[in-house]
């Protein structure tokens, strides 16, 4: 009992600490690629409302006062695009990027397209600086556009590349079945090979199926929170942008998405 004490609190000092705010879609897209990943973690709220970010404990972790910041024992990684590479790096059993370099580029364009060119201009902080310097009917004008614009230019590079999801359909397994497969235990396929009795060939096609049920998915949790945000947030019509719109419904099939939406998070508010 004592060795299994000492285990469990070493397994708790080593879990994976995210710092996220329910609402955040940045903290959205890491949220999803831990789920898909299968990555346990501790989620630690920051109230960005509250302005918790700008405290001097939050501000070492990220000077710059944003979420998410992933604090995996003694690195600590900031940007939730840095945070998704470092993810891919350091946890490789089951990749959201493809190997194909041309699809790979591809995702990281895309994610750079939300990342960069949408969500940024609709933050708490840009939108506080509309109100207060412009005016404050001008803030979801404002957020509106450019999300309107960012979503005209996915819908043109992604319609020649996407399927059921934005780039191809390797998510096809049954969620049920993906679910079982990763439930084998934290990717410990030997601790399962033994206690279950699977084949050695067996093994190696499940392990195969799971890395291959998420790989070419990176951009789909970039996308999947800026659309619900443009339609929460912003009133976004999304009868413009149709393939948006599939890539949405498909989206709502994946529980390490609905998983990850921002009221399922403890800090959401109550309803």
């Amino acid at each position: 009992m004592v060795h299994q004490h000492e285990h469990e609190q070493a397994q708790q000092q080593n879990k994976l600490k995210l710092y996220s705010y329910w609402r955040s879609s940045c903290s959205f897209r890491i949220r999803v690629a831990l789920n898909l990943k299968g990555l346990d973690y501790e989620y630690i709220p920051v109230n960005l409302l509250k302005g918790e970010q700008f405290s001097p404990e939050f501000q070492k972790l990220n000077p710059i006062g944003y979420v998410p910041v992933l604090v995996d024992g003694d690195v600590v990684v900031s940007d939730s695009f840095a945070i998704f590479m470092y993810l891919e790096e350091k946890y490789p059993q089951i990749p959201l990027l493809p190997s194909d370099l041309a699809k790979k580029a591809l995702n990281i364009q895309a994610a750079n397209i939300v990342s960069s060119s949408i969500q940024p201009l609709q933050n708490l902080a840009v939108l506080k600086y509309i109100e207060e310097k412009v005016s404050p009917e001008e803030k979801v004008p404002w957020a509106k556009f450019h999300i309107e614009k960012g979503f005209g230019a996915l819908e043109k590079l992604l319609k020649d590349h996407a399927g059921k999801y934005a780039i191809g359909d390797e998510v096809a397994m049954d969620a049920d079945e993906r679910i079982s497969d990763i439930s084998l235990n934290e990717f410990g396929l030997i601790d399962s090979f033994g206690e279950n009795c699977f084949s050695f060939l067996q093994l190696c096609l499940i392990w195969s199926k799971l890395c291959l049920t998420f790989a070419n998915i990176a951009f789909d949790a970039f996308l999947a929170p800026q659309i619900l945000a443009g339609i929460q947030r912003f009133n976004v019509d999304m009868a413009k942008f149709p393939l948006l719109t599939r890539l949405n419904e498909a989206y709502s099939e994946l529980p390490e998405f609905q998983k990850a939406i921002p009221e399922n998070q403890p800090d959401a508010p109550s309803a």
